[in-house]
Parts: structure tokens; sequence; C-alpha cells
């Protein structure tokens, strides 16, 4: 489009963009909140928002959506599995990864039984693990690149509570 004055052309918006995936991560460590966020954030077509316990996350889901819910499992006041009941309680749809230090087969087990999505272990190579991450955050809100079909759901949740 052209318009007078504006030195010639003003670009259309570009419509081929990915939209943006919204995950909320919650970890009481904050090194690890802020790289997580920083790793994970090099890709356009995620934004992380970050929340150092269960109740702070509690507040944010409240009055923000969210594609994904990101969750340590062990911090004080509650564990990332006590959290996930709570969401499922309140019949929040939003898929839900943990994301742990602590390897145990009785956590993954209790994890996935309680409607986690993913159980991803902290342990390892860092670089390799927040990749593995980056890989399974659009796989977990069962999207394709163009589209969110939790999103619905999403907002029916969040004007539900």
């Amino acid at each position: 489009m052209n318009f007078p004055g504006y030195g010639g052309c003003i670009n259309e918006p570009d419509t081929r963009r990915l939209p943006v995936l919204s995950v909320l991560y919650v970890d009481d460590e904050p090194f690890l909140l802020n790289v997580c966020k920083l790793y994970l954030e090099r890709r356009p077509d995620i934004s992380v928002s970050i929340a150092s316990s269960v109740e702070n996350a509690l507040k944010l889901i409240d009055t923000t959506p969210y594609d994904v819910i990101l969750s340590d499992y062990q911090m004080p006041g509650m564990d990332g599995i006590g959290f996930l009941k709570i969401l499922r309680e309140k019949q929040c749809p939003v898929p839900f990864i943990l994301f742990t230090g602590r390897g145990r087969e009785d956590i993954m087990t209790d994890a996935i039984g309680s409607g986690a999505i993913f159980y991803l272990q902290k342990s390892g190579n860092s670089r390799s693990r927040f990749t593995e991450l980056e890989n399974i955050i659009p796989e977990a809100c069962g999207r394709s690149p163009t589209e969110s079909p939790l999103r619905e759901k999403r907002l029916q949740y969040n004007t539900a509570f």
C-alpha cells in the first residue's frame, strides 16, 4: 500500500507468522526459571511467563490464558503433582508437563496418572533437555504450527473461574 508522505510503501502485516504459544513455567529455583525462559523464547513462536510458586501460578492462571503449563515437581508448599491435581479439579484443560530433577518411577506414574501430558527429567545435558522441552511444548498443545485447538477451551476456563 502506498500512502503519500510515508516515503513510498508501508508493508502489509506478515500473516505467515506462527501464533505464539503461551507457556507458564513454575519452579522455585530462580536461575532455572530465567535460563529456561531465555532458552525457550529464542523461538519466535514461544512466550514464557514464570512463577516461583504454585500460589503465584494459580493467580496468573486466573487472569491469563496459557497453552501449556510446565512445572517443577519438588517445590516448597506444594509439589507439581499437587498443583496438577488442583488444576484438574478446576477442570483446567491446559496441557501439563512435569519438568523435574527427581527421576523416580513412582513420580512419573503419579504425574501421568494425574493428567500430565509429559514427564521430563532436568538431569543430564542442560542444552539437550531444553531442546527436548522446546520440541515437546508444541506437541503437548496438540496443535499444528498454524492453529491452537485448545484456545476455545482455555477461554472458557478463564471466564468460568
